[in-house]
């Protein structure tokens, strides 16, 4: 499977093009608005057939480009079953496999920084939202969120992981771009190093973060799979 990893600057948000290179059938995962036309023309010189855009959550900071890249695209729609999406083509769960080719894509799910968090898997890497970032994690103060949920998605489902598996974010605000999890678990400033549940509770609880700037704007707009004008 082939990574590409794009950025939007605005929102410090990563979008990744994964694809078959047998078949050039792609995913999309995590696309943002106003970045469909480059990814679009990323996509077409690369000669991808995407079959698949993949959200690993509803996000709170930016809005998707989802929508206007599938009637582009005729690429269905992933977001997980508690996201209560009205605009997906599919509600996954845990368990659900998506093909490109001969590759596999597994959904693994990861909830805590919202209850509808997806780690997409794919061999030897994993996409992990806003779950787990570069020795960081989400915050878990709105959307459902949930101390007890997260920790449990990282120390219990993200880091039985290969150690050797590749960390791509959703977002990055420090300057880094991909992890690993043998990384993560000894130095993630959040959970690293085998720290209690009640030591991460308790700075989750203090990290007094004011609200995304787009939040009113972009829950609804993505419940909407970015279609604004529908």
């Amino acid at each position: 499977m082939k990574i590409r990893q794009l950025f939007d600057y605005d929102t410090w948000t990563y979008t990744y093009l994964i694809w078959d290179e047998a078949t050039m059938e792609a995913a999309v995962i995590d696309s943002v608005l106003e970045r469909v036309e480059r990814d679009m023309q990323h996509i077409k010189e690369l000669g991808l057939k995407v079959k698949y855009l993949l959200e690993t959550h509803i996000h709170a900071d930016h809005i998707t480009g989802s929508g206007p890249m599938r009637k582009q695209t005729k690429a269905q729609i992933v977001v997980h079953k508690n996201s209560g999406s009205e605009c997906a083509d599919i509600l996954a769960v845990e368990g659900d496999t998506f093909k490109l080719g001969h590759q596999e894509i597994n959904v693994l799910h990861t909830p805590g920084h919202t209850n509808n968090d997806i780690t997409y898997l794919i061999e030897g890497a994993a996409f992990t939202g806003d779950t787990l970032m570069v020795r960081d994690c989400g915050r878990t103060d709105f959307q459902l969120g949930s101390n007890e949920n997260l920790f449990h998605s990282l120390t219990e489902k993200l880091f039985t992981l290969p150690e050797e598996t590749m960390v791509f974010p959703a977002h990055d605000y420090k300057g880094f771009s991909q992890s690993t999890i043998g990384e993560e678990k000894q130095f993630n400033s959040r959970v690293g190093s085998g720290k209690s549940f009640q030591d991460f509770s308790t700075a989750m609880d203090n990290l007094n973060l004011p609200n995304p700037k787009r939040i009113d704007v972009a829950v609804p707009g993505n419940l909407q799979c970015g279609n604004l004008d529908d």
